[in-house]
């Protein structure tokens, strides 16, 4: 493995322990979200040199375009809840209340 790999691999790992054990605010869970996004968006767009494949592929644009709407649908959810709720805890969030 090389270090280049074992980078992505460490920033996606630690990215996901970031959101499953730091979920107090609904921001540091789109933060953690999109650290995983970037870090595939980079692994992805590393793959083609890797692999000395002279196109240039589409995944990666693909990524990039779901990862921001993703922001957006995730900054648009932490202003409507701030809104409604007063603040972007996710214990004050309960799905069972919608």
């Amino acid at each position: 493995m090389s270090l280049l790999h074992l980078c992505f691999y460490s920033s996606y790992t630690l990215s996901s322990l970031g959101l499953a054990f730091h979920r107090t605010h609904l921001i540091s869970a789109l933060l953690c979200l999109e650290s995983m996004m970037l870090s595939m968006y980079l692994a992805l767009s590393i793959w083609p040199v890797e692999n000395q494949t002279a196109s240039p592929t589409l995944i990666p644009v693909l990524m990039l375009t779901f990862s921001a709407c993703e922001a957006g649908t995730g900054l648009a959810m932490l202003v409507a809840s701030t809104r409604t709720h007063g603040s972007d805890h996710l214990h004050n969030l309960n799905l069972l209340q919608c």
